[in-house]
């Protein structure tokens, strides 16, 4: 039974050579359970910009924060089954850019983040995916 499981997962993972298609996945799936907790409280939230009163971050920014999360989690799932596509890997490329930025300035400009473990993981997770893709960008996008 639990092979029958484990091979109709593998049926749906991509099938593109390589393990950014996975990862581009397995970031989107967090993504989407992100924009979950967005949408359903501001705990996380509001440990993610530790450094502004709690009462600062309103129901409508962490939905705001849960749109714009989805969107990438969309892209970026996109590029896991499309990862040969120019254009969706450089519109993945650039959620990731996007992230960083974000994530950078709340921590080094606007100082509304503090450096902690919810703000660690989305700066990690899109500087090392930023290095991938621009390492792998021949190898995955034809010249």
């Amino acid at each position: 039974m639990a092979t029958q499981i484990q091979m109709l997962l593998l049926d749906y993972l991509p099938k593109t050579e390589g393990l950014l298609p996975k990862w581009h996945l397995i970031v989107a799936t967090m993504a989407v359970f992100n924009t979950i907790q967005n949408f359903a409280t501001l705990k996380l939230t509001r440990r993610l910009y530790a450094r502004v009163p709690s009462a600062s971050i309103t129901a409508l920014q962490a939905r705001t924060f849960a749109v714009w999360t989805l969107t990438s989690a969309v892209i970026r799932g996109y590029a896991a089954y499309n990862i040969n596509n120019k254009t969706i890997y450089d519109m993945a490329l650039l959620t990731y850019l996007i992230a960083f930025g974000h994530f950078t300035s709340e921590i080094c400009f606007f100082r509304t983040a503090k450096i902690n473990l919810p703000v660690l993981s989305p700066v990690i997770v899109s500087t090392a995916s930023l290095i991938w893709m621009l390492r792998q960008y021949d190898f995955y996008v034809a010249p």
